[in-house]
Protein backbone atom coordinates (compact mmCIF):
# COMPACT_ATOMS: atom_id res chain seq x y z
CA UNK A 1 0.00 0.00 0.00
CA UNK A 2 2.06 2.82 1.16
CA UNK A 3 5.09 3.37 3.39
CA UNK A 4 6.72 6.32 5.42
CA UNK A 5 10.19 7.12 3.63
CA UNK A 6 12.50 8.36 6.28
CA UNK A 7 13.12 11.82 4.80
CA UNK A 8 10.10 13.28 4.59
CA UNK A 9 8.20 10.96 6.90
CA UNK A 10 5.44 11.19 3.89
CA UNK A 11 3.88 8.13 1.70
CA UNK A 12 5.10 6.36 -1.35
CA UNK A 13 2.31 5.18 -2.79
CA UNK A 14 2.12 2.92 -6.32
CA UNK A 15 -0.99 1.70 -8.41
CA UNK A 16 -1.73 0.12 -11.69
CA UNK A 17 -4.78 0.66 -14.35
CA UNK A 18 -5.62 -0.99 -17.78
CA UNK A 19 -5.71 1.27 -20.04
CA UNK A 20 -7.82 0.29 -23.51
CA UNK A 21 -5.09 -1.23 -26.42
CA UNK A 22 -7.24 0.75 -29.01
CA UNK A 23 -6.69 3.71 -27.17
CA UNK A 24 -2.73 3.87 -25.87
CA UNK A 25 -1.64 6.48 -28.07
CA UNK A 26 -4.57 8.46 -27.08
CA UNK A 27 -3.37 7.89 -23.90
CA UNK A 28 0.00 9.00 -24.41
CA UNK A 29 -0.74 12.06 -26.21
CA UNK A 30 -3.26 13.53 -23.54
CA UNK A 31 -0.30 12.97 -21.25
CA UNK A 32 2.08 14.76 -23.57
CA UNK A 33 -0.16 17.74 -23.05
CA UNK A 34 -1.52 17.49 -19.32
CA UNK A 35 -3.77 20.65 -18.82
CA UNK A 36 -1.31 23.47 -16.66
CA UNK A 37 -4.50 23.52 -14.12
CA UNK A 38 -4.28 20.04 -13.42
CA UNK A 39 -0.57 20.20 -12.72
CA UNK A 40 -0.53 22.82 -10.92
CA UNK A 41 -3.87 21.34 -8.87
CA UNK A 42 -1.48 17.90 -8.40
CA UNK A 43 1.04 19.89 -7.26
CA UNK A 44 -1.14 22.06 -4.48
CA UNK A 45 -2.54 19.41 -3.33
CA UNK A 46 0.55 17.24 -2.39
CA UNK A 47 1.30 15.02 -5.06
CA UNK A 48 5.07 14.72 -5.51
CA UNK A 49 7.10 12.90 -7.81
CA UNK A 50 4.36 11.54 -9.75
CA UNK A 51 5.29 9.09 -12.48
CA UNK A 52 3.42 7.13 -14.97
CA UNK A 53 4.56 4.12 -16.44
CA UNK A 54 2.53 2.13 -19.85
CA UNK A 55 3.49 -1.28 -20.89
CA UNK A 56 3.00 -1.82 -24.63
CA UNK A 57 -0.59 -3.94 -23.49
CA UNK A 58 -1.59 -0.91 -21.91
CA UNK A 59 -0.81 -2.09 -18.21
CA UNK A 60 -0.26 1.63 -16.64
CA UNK A 61 2.01 2.41 -13.39
CA UNK A 62 1.51 4.93 -11.34
CA UNK A 63 3.97 6.28 -8.54
CA UNK A 64 3.64 9.64 -6.51
CA UNK A 65 5.07 10.29 -2.82
CA UNK A 66 2.85 12.68 -0.51
CA UNK A 67 2.83 14.02 2.79
CA UNK A 68 -0.71 11.88 3.36
CA UNK A 69 -2.04 9.67 0.23
CA UNK A 70 -6.13 10.03 1.89
CA UNK A 71 -5.75 14.05 2.18
CA UNK A 72 -3.87 14.49 -1.47
CA UNK A 73 -6.48 12.34 -3.04
CA UNK A 74 -9.57 14.13 -1.42
CA UNK A 75 -7.99 17.48 -2.02
CA UNK A 76 -7.96 16.63 -5.96
CA UNK A 77 -11.40 15.34 -5.44
CA UNK A 78 -12.71 18.96 -5.10
CA UNK A 79 -11.18 20.67 -7.47
CA UNK A 80 -13.24 21.06 -10.65
CA UNK A 81 -10.31 21.08 -12.73
CA UNK A 82 -9.90 16.79 -11.68
CA UNK A 83 -13.87 16.26 -12.19
CA UNK A 84 -12.92 17.62 -16.01
CA UNK A 85 -10.13 15.54 -16.31
CA UNK A 86 -11.29 12.65 -15.13
CA UNK A 87 -14.54 13.00 -17.47
CA UNK A 88 -12.45 13.04 -20.31
CA UNK A 89 -10.08 10.06 -19.03
CA UNK A 90 -12.58 7.75 -18.04
CA UNK A 91 -13.52 6.35 -21.46
CA UNK A 92 -9.35 5.10 -22.09
CA UNK A 93 -9.27 2.75 -19.57
CA UNK A 94 -10.89 -0.99 -18.99
CA UNK A 95 -14.22 -1.13 -17.29
CA UNK A 96 -13.33 0.28 -13.89
CA UNK A 97 -17.08 -0.82 -12.03
CA UNK A 98 -18.64 2.44 -12.06
CA UNK A 99 -15.72 4.22 -11.07
CA UNK A 100 -13.81 7.25 -12.22
CA UNK A 101 -9.83 6.34 -12.65
CA UNK A 102 -8.99 8.44 -9.59
CA UNK A 103 -10.76 6.87 -7.66
CA UNK A 104 -10.46 2.62 -9.26
CA UNK A 105 -6.52 3.91 -7.88
CA UNK A 106 -6.08 1.39 -5.09
CA UNK A 107 -2.25 1.25 -3.89
CA UNK A 108 -0.04 -1.54 -4.19
CA UNK A 109 1.49 -2.82 -0.78
CA UNK A 110 4.92 -2.48 -0.92
CA UNK A 111 7.23 -5.14 -0.12
CA UNK A 112 10.73 -3.70 -0.42
CA UNK A 113 12.51 -0.38 -0.60
CA UNK A 114 16.78 0.14 -1.07
CA UNK A 115 16.93 3.52 0.06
Amino acid sequence: MTSGTPENDGQRVCFVLQVRRERIEEYRARHAAVWPEMRAALAAAGWHNYSLFLRPDGLLVGYLETPDFDAARAAMDATEVNARWQAEMGDLFEPLDGQRPDEAMAPLDEVFHLA
